[in-house]
């Protein structure tokens, strides 16, 4: 509790401090055709957010468990993600430059520790191939959630409040199995999250910027690959958990694929992007989103894991409660973007963007 309070402390210190910082340096997002926000409004914010999660991550004590052990391995990482975050905040850095430090720091946490048993021989081959493969497939699934949270950091307290609720739910997960360390850590990094917030949510006097929305986005990563591990937690409750923002950003995506666009240029094709475009206000888009995970999220995870509660059995995976969840969000953003493009036709506003 002390650490996770001091997280929060930290985090809303240096939030504060980095607006006078970004306004000094002039580091401001300005309106533009492809942006949501209306008024000039620093950004780097999110610089607060990751030194609080290294410091109360690495020095709290840890003589009566080893909470703070399994951050010292994610902490080169959390650092190479945000130093090239930051550096894009002062000023633009080559998406390859980018994209090779998030693939860097998501090999050194899922690849690397598995080199010692390959080389070792002790394990038979298949089994090494095997292991080798999932800490590859990890990489990847971390390298894409980096981006897809990066896509997803649009509007005023989008993010912020989403990586706090899945830090949250899964840190209750583990809690129930008596996962104390795992919990603790998640706790620590949604308290920290949660000091940002009141300086961007629900107007934004600071955006948290790429040094923010990175390292959120591979410690969200983090957190679903720890849960996906634990078989007395549905396989899938981590992915039932992101599922607004997995579903949002991969049809997007694949939507701009699809009509030819370049999928990789900044645009406002977002549901979230077209809902504040046909007049909703970002409160209320956020509101939606976590509306959603409320009434939605967290009933089908409470079901799918409602075996650890009765302790009988283990927990099931939960696949068919997925791809429900899933179909349901595919078919909302459907619906939701053709109402959303309607309504901007009608008023007269240019629709592609």
């Amino acid at each position: 509790m002390l650490w996770t309070s001091a997280a929060l402390a930290l985090s809303a210190l240096l939030t504060w401090a980095s607006i006078d910082y970004a306004k000094h340096r002039r580091l401001i997002d300005e309106p533009g055709m492809r942006r949501s926000h209306t008024v000039p409004t620093p950004r780097g914010g999110g610089i607060g957010i990751v030194v609080a999660i290294l410091v109360c991550g690495l020095l709290p004590p840890i003589a009566d468990g080893s909470e703070g052990l399994m951050f010292w391995w994610l902490a080169p990482a959390v650092v190479g993600i945000a130093l090239v975050g930051w550096i894009d905040d002062h000023g633009g850095l080559s998406a390859g430059k980018r994209f090779a430090m998030h693939c860097a720091a998501a090999l050194w946490t899922f690849v690397v520790p598995l080199l010692p048993f390959a080389i070792s021989g002790g394990p038979a081959p298949w089994l090494v191939v095997l292991m080798v493969g999932g800490g590859l497939l990890a990489a990847v699934l971390a390298v894409w959630s980096i981006n897809l949270h990066n896509f997803m950091d649009g509007i005023d307290g989008i993010l912020s409040l989403q990586s706090i609720f899945v830090f949250w739910t899964l840190a209750a997960l583990f809690a129930l199995i008596d996962e104390n360390a795992l919990a603790w850590q998640l706790a620590l990094w949604a308290a920290a999250v949660l000091g940002f917030v009141p300086f961007n949510f629900p107007r934004a006097r600071i955006f948290m910027g790429d040094v923010g929305s990175g390292v959120l986005g591979f410690l969200i990563a983090v957190a679903v690959i720890w849960q996906l591990l634990h078989p007395s937690i549905a396989f899938t409750s981590g992915l039932v958990a992101c599922s607004a923002f997995v579903t949002d950003a991969t049809c997007t995506l694949v939507s701009r694929m699809v009509r030819g666009r370049r999928w990789y240029s900044a645009h406002r094709e977002h549901l979230y992007q077209w809902l504040v475009r046909s007049g909703n206000s970002h409160a209320r888009v956020v509101a939606y989103y976590m509306g959603w995970n409320l009434l939605i999220v967290l009933p089908v995870i409470g079901w799918m894991n409602r075996s650890i509660a009765s302790e009988v059995g283990s927990a099931p995976s939960g696949f068919v409660e997925a791809a429900l969840v899933y179909a349901v969000a595919v078919a909302a953003w459907c619906v939701g973007k053709k109402r959303c493009v309607a309504i901007v036709r009608k008023r007269g506003v240019h629709a592609a963007a």
